[in-house]
């Protein structure tokens, strides 16, 4: 019986002790440390922002577009006389200049053929030499009565005939002396050859079904031609008289060699279905590389530069279909600013509404800063060095 009262009085006396071991562990717990009292509830610190100042900047803008190359002058060499294929004086894909001769039909029928000419023209002034003295020894003897007016208009005809004679023969012989030059064909301008399409021997007939011999495309200039919208259109005519000067630069797929020219024309109709207009610039094939046919990216820029606030893309959000970016106040929170962004310049967007020059913008860590929220604004610049 001893030993059941023993337990009893134990388990109070453990009870107790526990509380007053609870009790003196929150005492300890709750007593201040070094004289401060700890504040479990304080905001956590602000969080560090690179932000720029927007200013107003003076630049060129650019409008990007896909296009396609063709030739500024582009020729299908076809004979001009018939006859046997004597000489193919290029090799195929050679760069030519204007007046090169390409192909050589037989001359010798055409050679023949001037001689003739000008063997008849000769002729035909030893007529007209005889006709003259005849007409000017009628003329004599009808003043003094001694021929009748009727021999004296005989003279005067045949004169006029063997005149006529002159110039017969003078345009069969300027016909013979054509034909013996387009029996040497010759490259109408500066440019590249394709392959011969007929080779030495051929027969070939001049005339409409005449044979393409051989196709030539200028090198040294080449158009670009692509689609602008309307916007652009309207933007590019209403300063149509500085058209001349609005830079344009093209590059190939996969390429950052850089090609220069300038716009050259626009269509003169707006294509309905797509709400866009051709546009054509020339553009200097300056290592040779370009060529009819190639794909390219256009850039049109405008003819002079314009101030305009300028973003980098980073600094930019998406929330649904708008745009925003968030500016830091004077007292150093974060405000949501919807923005109007409008042409891309380099790895930048122009700022059409939403900010003024002066203000302080995010460009980094969008995802993690609140509407309102404390920010410790950092220099982009001063950032990126540290």
């Amino acid at each position: 019986m001893t030993e059941h009262a023993d337990k009893g009085i134990r388990r109070p006396l453990l009870s107790a002790a526990a509380v007053l071991a609870l009790a003196a562990g929150l005492y300890y717990a709750l007593m201040p440390s070094n004289g401060h009292s700890s504040d479990t509830n304080a905001a956590p610190p602000p969080t560090k922002v690179d932000v720029i100042t927007v200013q107003q900047q003076s630049v060129r803008l650019w409008n990007r577009f896909s296009g396609r190359l063709t030739a500024v002058d582009s020729a299908q060499i076809k004979p001009r006389v018939s006859g046997e294929i004597d000489q193919v004086l290029f090799e195929d894909g050679q760069l030519v200049d204007k007046g090169d001769v390409l192909f050589i039909i037989d001359p010798r029928p055409f050679e023949a053929a001037v001689q003739q000419a000008e063997a008849q023209l000769a002729s035909a002034r030893s007529r007209a030499t005889l006709a003259k003295d005849e007409l000017e020894r009628a003329s004599k003897l009808v003043d003094r009565q001694l021929v009748s007016e009727s021999v004296y208009d005989a003279a005067k005809n045949e004169f006029r005939v063997a005149s006529a004679s002159i110039e017969e023969a003078r345009s069969a012989l300027v016909k013979a002396r054509l034909d013996l030059e387009y029996a040497h064909i010759k490259a109408p301008f500066n440019g590249r050859v394709s392959r011969a399409e007929l080779t030495e021997g051929n027969i070939v007939e001049a005339g409409a079904n005449a044979p393409v011999l051989t196709t030539l495309v200028s090198s040294d200039l080449l158009y670009a031609e692509f689609n602008v919208d309307e916007q652009t259109y309207i933007h590019s005519m209403r300063q149509r008289d500085l058209l001349d000067q609005m830079p344009v630069k093209l590059t190939l797929a996969d390429d950052n060699r850089e090609y220069r020219g300038k716009i050259h024309a626009f269509d003169n109709q707006l294509d309905i279905a797509t709400g866009t207009i051709r546009a054509r610039a020339i553009v200097e094939n300056t290592d040779g590389t370009l060529t009819p046919g190639m794909y390219a990216n256009v850039q049109l820029g405008a003819p002079r530069e314009t101030e305009v606030l300028l973003l980098p893309t980073k600094a930019i959000g998406t929330n649904q279909d708008k745009k925003f970016v968030y500016v830091v106040g004077d007292d150093n929170t974060a405000a949501y600013r919807e923005v109007t962004l409008g042409e891309h310049h380099r790895e930048q967007r122009v700022i059409l509404t939403g900010l003024k020059a002066g203000e302080r913008v995010v460009v980094n860590g969008l995802s993690h800063i609140r509407q309102g929220a404390p920010v410790e604004p950092v220099p982009a610049a001063e950032a990126a060095t540290q």
